[in-house]
């Protein structure tokens, strides 16, 4: 934890448990500047000096915009802590209980923009509790009275209701800008007000949240005149939606770049819309199947020329119901993409190859594993300019052998060089394939192999996976981001301990031999802010072991693990500064024995949060 003059906003690693409580340091920078009158022996106090330096400073720190560069300048002095926060516009809070709403508006007065993170992203894998918290009710009080002129809200993994977004709406006059990634607690009446009320409205993007159906038809809610509309996303409403509407507003929205359609857009609806908008840069097509029955004589429209005449897309998604049969239809925008989304898309290798070959400027692709190695194999050979690979299941099941494995592994690290992001689920992996990618994928920043099924072991030799994840932090000097599974013993973990050292993120499944895994991690990663572990054999004595590095954390979150509330409560008692949240069941169920489901621990300005559900409880 910091004090507040730097957590307020940033996803910084270099926080130290020197910047705690308390007020700026007084230095040099910050006393009185006086200077001797010439030619006597008084003092001449230069007029308002404070305010000459602060009115340098403001325009100077308007052009430093990395958060971390500014969190470095509000600790220089006092004046520079007070003029960095007159000048900050933009917010990053990464965690909503870490600071009160409250404290961040009387230090930052001019903010346009907030990015607001809620639940750890393990909720994501229903293992956190209904109800948990994350409630953004608090935030918008605050925001709609203190920042009238704010243009931007972003967030993520927050609970926010119809009331929440009416508040937004009405409040803010000059709103441009509403990001809801994995949010709940809002339907479609709410989407209707945001609609309505929000004139000015450029990008209204709905990613993976669950979206109540009130129906509500707010496709019908945009202003009837030309809107301002540059990014529509909504491929996560699951709900009907009023198409006639929809392609009035696309027609009136000139501007409009990017557009995600839900799985209720057909593929003639799709024609439809993109005869409208031919200056669409990124489009989710819906679920390019079709719902029309075409009448015998008909012919279906000219699906080829539409995307031929899409001449600017760059990137394409959606494919929610799709027909192979229609694959074809893209090809004339192929060559131009740089990114590809068939993570919706259940296909084979072979329809995969069809697209694929045309893609040789593809950069980012993610995909089910469907496909197969082969289908990977494909994609090796053909986009060598590939920097993001994600491979998700089409079946998450431990029982099976999968259809991806070891083979496209390799062939992705032989084929695709400039490879900085990996996630790649499978059933079956070995150290070499592994060795082989960190050898030739040595720019990867981000590394995410989960071997689904618990202690899975190399499956040629039946060896630890050891040795695989040691030489990715090894060989990979970039790396700041790691997810490690299958059979690993602590040897694994000191791998990470001695080589991880930029390594900010770590996400740990089924693994681990004892404490002494998790000391290695803890001791040896100086960067480390977010560690994630599930179902892993580690208990109190790891738990312990991190005590120096806890308040530099952003978050620590354990479950089925081996811990104690006697542990978790000592823990507690040594750091004051950190918020230690105990979970146990779903509040319906008795507490059953003196080890804890789930720990959820984070640094917090203000102390253990007041919106507590019963099944939570503070140490």
């Amino acid at each position: 934890m910091r004090e507040d003059r730097s957590e307020m906003s940033e996803d910084d690693d270099s926080a130290s448990p020197s910047d705690l409580g308390g007020d700026a340091t007084e230095t040099s920078s910050n006393i009185s500047r006086t200077s001797p009158v010439p030619g006597g022996g008084g003092e001449y106090v230069s007029p308002y000096p404070d305010q000459v330096l602060e009115n340098v400073l403001e325009n100077v720190l308007m052009f430093l915009t990395s958060r971390r560069d500014r969190n470095a300048a509000s600790l220089v002095c006092k004046s520079w802590y007070r003029v960095e926060a007159l000048t900050r516009l933009d917010l990053f809070i990464g965690n909503c209980y870490s600071v009160s709403p409250r404290r961040v508006t009387e230090r930052f007065l001019r903010v346009l923009s907030v990015t607001l993170k809620g639940k750890p992203r393990f909720a994501d894998f229903n293992l956190m509790p209904p109800n948990w918290g994350a409630h953004f009710t608090p935030w918008v009080a605050a925001m709609a009275y203190s920042y009238p002129a704010l243009e931007k809200l972003h967030l993520k993994r927050m609970s926010v209701t119809d009331e929440d977004l009416g508040i937004l709406a009405h409040s803010l006059s000059s709103f441009k800008e509403l990001v809801l990634v994995c949010c709940d607690g809002f339907g479609t009446s709410g989407l209707a007000i945001i609609a309505s009320k929000c004139r000015q409205l450029r990008v209204l993007d709905l990613i993976d949240d669950e979206v109540r159906d009130d129906e509500v038809d707010w496709i019908s809610c945009f202003p009837e005149e030309g809107t301002s509309l540059e990014s529509l996303i909504f491929d996560c409403v699951d709900c009907p939606i009023n198409f006639e509407a929809l392609e009035r507003l696309v027609a009136r929205s000139p501007s409009l770049k990017k557009l995600s359609l839900n799985r209720y857009v057909s593929i003639g609806q799709l024609y439809s819309l993109m005869i409208q908008a031919p200056q669409l840069t990124h489009l989710g097509t819906g679920s390019f199947s079709s719902s029309e029955i075409v009448a015998q004589g008909d012919q279906e429209p000219d699906y080829v020329s539409a995307f031929a005449a899409s001449r600017s897309l760059v990137c394409l998604s959606g494919f929610r119901e799709i027909i192979a049969d229609y694959l074809p239809l893209i090809y004339p925008v192929c060559a131009n993409l740089t990114s590809l989304n068939f993570s919706y898309a259940n296909i084979d290798a072979e329809q995969l190859r069809s697209v694929i070959r045309h893609c040789h400027k593809l950069q980012i692709f993610w995909v089910l594993d469907s496909v197969c190695d082969e289908g990977l194999q494909v994609v090796a050979a053909t986009c060598k300019d590939l920097r993001e690979l994600r491979v998700f299941p089409i079946h998450a099941r431990e029982d099976s052998e999968g259809p991806v494995s070891e083979v496209g592994l390799l062939a992705i690290s032989e084929g695709c060089r400039k490879l900085q992001s990996l996630l790649y689920f499978c059933q079956r992996m070995t150290n070499a394939a592994v060795i082989a990618m960190s050898k030739n994928c040595p720019d990867l920043v981000v590394f995410r192999l989960c071997i689904m099924g618990r202690h899975r072991p190399d499956h040629i030799t039946d060896e630890p996976m050891d040795e695989g994840f040691g030489a990715i932090v090894k060989n990979c000097k970039k790396l700041t981001r790691l997810a490690i599974s299958g059979l690993l013993t602590d040897k694994a973990f000191s791998y990470i301990g001695q080589y991880g050292k930029l390594v900010r993120t770590l996400s740990v499944a089924f693994a681990g031999d004892s404490d002494m895994g998790l000391k290695h991690v803890l001791e040896g990663c100086p960067r480390l802010q977010k560690l994630e572990i599930r179902d892993s054999p580690f208990g109190d004595t790891a738990l312990h072991s991190g005590l120096h590095h806890y308040y530099n954390m952003r978050f620590l979150w354990m479950s089925a693990c081996s811990l104690t509330r006697q542990g978790c409560k000592e823990l507690a008692q040594q750091m004051p500064l950190l918020v230690v949240e105990v979970i146990n069941g779903d509040g319906r169920e008795e507490e059953r024995d003196e080890f804890v489901d789930i720990l959820y621990m984070y640094r917090s300005l203000e102390g253990p949060r007041a919106d507590l559900p019963n099944f939570v409880k503070i140490q």
